[in-house]
């Protein structure tokens, strides 16, 4: 598994919402900064991109406003400064000069990964920039998908946001690859992450995680490091805990099953994990989520 992969998964743990915003005449709305990943869709019209330390940036139909780490940024009719814009507040006007979608991940436990916490606060990916096909199409399902009431949005809308989340970001990173980011396709260090991801109830060292890739433990540690933005051990913690909590969303296995899978010899040693990463134990996380999940 790769890097990018590894951070769109970690953002999967997080609550996906979904709005589409309608606004006419004078308008703007600022966005405080959140854990979590989010994006602005511009469907009709046209709006500036205000943000804490940049110039306004004009924004057209098709363009895409994405925050990978939540930054706080804002959108408006006109230039502006952001401290001078109010707090989002949904309005509907009709007609309405302009509509985007707003879309987010948030993390209501734990944080957002290294790698996209190490990309731009803002970025902007505009229709001119050779968007791919698959993007347009993926943008136009989820805009329907927001309007349509029928039964199964609770699974259609975090699909369509997440793989619409990854185009977004695979489309920037094919445009930026002179940016100061890592390399993600490094075959040691995918090998190394494939073996975490695929088999994290395994009594994984430093030193058996460096011999896997023909790496000696030093060298690995130094190349993992640097790559990844973690140490070879907090990584694996930071992904059984992660892996941990999309089981305890996603199944009703039980806390015992769920600590062995991850790589945790008792339910109370994963609990005391978990209750340092995200605040919260595991069986607490689990109803929130459940409750969360039924709309209560």
């Amino acid at each position: 598994m790769d890097i990018l992969s590894e951070a769109i998964g970690s953002v999967r743990t997080g609550r996906a919402q979904v709005c589409r915003v309608r606004e006419s005449g004078s308008w703007g709305m600022r966005v405080p900064a959140f854990a979590g990943s989010g994006l602005h869709l511009l469907l009709r019209g046209s709006a500036w991109l205000i943000t804490a330390t940049g110039r306004p940036r004009a924004l057209k139909a098709g363009d895409v406003v994405l925050t990978p780490s939540g930054a706080e940024h804002g959108l408006s009719h006109a230039p502006c400064l952001l401290k001078d814009l109010p707090p989002a507040v949904p309005r509907d006007p009709d007609p309405a000069d302009v509509e985007f979608l707003c879309g987010a991940y948030w993390l209501d436990h734990g944080q957002v990964h290294p790698y996209l916490r190490a990309l731009p606060e803002v970025i902007v990916l505009s229709r001119d920039n050779g968007r791919t096909s698959q993007l347009r199409s993926l943008a136009d399902l989820l805009a329907v998908d927001v309007s349509d009431t029928q039964p199964g949005s609770g699974a259609t809308r975090p699909a369509l946001l997440v793989l619409l989340l990854t185009h977004v970001l695979r489309q920037w990173l094919a445009q930026n690859r002179d940016a100061d980011r890592p390399e993600i396709g490094d075959p040691a260090i995918a090998v190394a992450l494939r073996e975490i991801h695929t088999s994290p109830h395994k009594p994984w060292t430093v030193q058996q995680l460096g011999e896997t890739v023909g790496m000696s433990r030093t060298g690995f540690t130094k190349r993992f490091t640097a790559l990844v933005g973690k140490p070879p051990m907090t990584y694996l913690i930071g992904w059984r805990l992660t892996y941990g909590a999309r089981l305890l969303r996603e199944t009703k296995a039980p806390l015992s099953a769920i600590a062995r899978q991850v790589g945790y010899s008792t339910e109370f040693a994963f609990g005391a994990a978990f209750r340092r990463e995200y605040g919260i134990a595991p069986g607490r996380f689990r109803d929130l989520e459940s409750r969360r999940a039924r709309g209560a």
